[in-house]
C-alpha cells in the first residue's frame, strides 16, 4: 500500500469518528499492535513516527499513537485489540499474525497490515487489486522466495551434503516455506532437516541436533518468533561454524552468512 494512501486512509478514519469521541480525542489515534515482543522491533515504531511526519503528520501534533506488544501470547490478541478499539483508534496498524484476531474483532476500524504471508491465503483480504472490506496493506511474501535463498545457500556452500531448516509450523508462512523447500530441494537432490521450533528453549536444541547430523548449511525460516530472534540464532550459527541464510538484511548485519528479501522497514 503507498504511503499517501496509508495517510488517506487514516485522515478518513479520523473524519469518520462521531463528534463526541472527537471532541474527546483531538487528534486522530492510530493503533499499533504486533503478535511480539517488544525488543526486536522497536525499529519499526521508528520508521513509522519518520513516515507518518515525512507525509505531515507529527506524533503530538496532529496525530497519537497507541502501541501493544502481545509478547508472543497470542492468546492476549483479541483482547488488546479490543483496547484499541474501544479507545477508539481511528486506524489499526499490525503485523500478519495480529490482524486475524483484529479483523474478528470489529468490520468497522480500518486495519493496514504487513505481513510475510500471503494475505489472500489467510483470509485477511478478498484479493491484491480489490482487498474489500475494512482491511489493506502489504506482503512481502517472505515465505514465499524460500527456494530462491535455498538456491543461493547451496551455491555458496556447494559441499553442503545436508543443510538444516529451522521452521515455525504455526503460521501459514512457515507451512508454505516447508513445503516449498522440501519441494525444491526434492528437485535438485538436496537433503534437508528440517526442525520446528515453537519456544526459546527449541534453540539451543536445534543447533545441537544439527551439530550431531553434521549439517553443512542452515536455512532459517520467516514468521515473527524467529524474526525477533535473528540476532540470537546468528550469534549460534557462528559459534556453531554453520554458514547460514534468512530473508531480513539485520540477520546478515548480525553475522548471519547471507539474507536474500524484502525489506520491512
Amino acid at each position: 500500500m503507498r504511503r499517501r494512501e496509508f495517510i488517506t486512509l487514516i485522515g478518513g478514519a479520523a473524519a469518520a469518528l462521531p463528534f463526541a469521541a472527537r471532541a474527546q480525542e483531538a487528534i486522530p489515534l492510530v493503533g499499533f499492535l504486533r503478535s511480539t515482543r517488544r525488543e526486536a522491533f522497536e525499529h519499526l515504531t521508528e520508521n513509522m513516527r519518520d513516515g507518518l511526519k515525512e507525509s505531515g503528520y507529527e506524533v503530538g501534533r496532529n496525530v497519537a499513537i497507541e502501541y501493544h506488544w502481545a509478547d508472543d501470547r497470542r492468546d492476549r490478541l483479541l483482547t488488546l485489540a479490543a483496547e484499541l478499539i474501544r479507545r477508539p483508534a481511528a486506524v489499526i496498524v499490525c503485523n500478519g499474525v495480529a490482524a486475524v484476531p483484529v479483523k474478528a474483532a470489529t468490520s468497522t476500524v480500518p486495519i493496514v497490515f504487513v505481513t510475510g504471508s500471503d494475505p489472500v491465503r489467510d483470509d485477511l483480504v478478498a484479493s491484491f487489486n480489490r482487498p474489500g472490506g475494512n482491511v489493506t496493506g502489504i506482503s512481502f511474501l517472505s515465505g514465499e522466495s524460500a527456494r530462491k535463498r535455498l538456491e543461493l545457500l547451496r551455491q555458496f556452500v556447494p559441499g553442503a551434503a545436508t543443510i538444516a531448516v529451522l521452521i515455525d509450523p504455526r503460521t501459514n508462512e512457515g507451512v508454505v516455506e516447508r513445503r516449498d523447500l522440501e519441494t525444491g530441494a526434492k528437485t535438485v537432490g538436496q537433503q534437508l532437516f528440517v526442525i520446528e521450533v515453537t519456544a526459546e528453549r527449541d534453540l539451543e536444541t536445534a543447533f545441537a541436533s544439527m551439530v550431531e547430523r553434521k549439517v553443512g548449511a542452515l536455512l532459517i525460516g520467516s514468521g515473527p518468533f524467529l524474526t525477533a530472534r535473528q540476532r540470537q540464532l546468528a550469534a549460534l550459527a557462528l559459534r556453531h561454524g554453520l554458514p547460514a541464510a534468512r530473508s531480513l538484511r539485520g540477520f546478515a548485519e548480525a553475522g548471519g552468512l547471507m539474507s536474500y528479501g524484502s525489506s520491512i522497514t
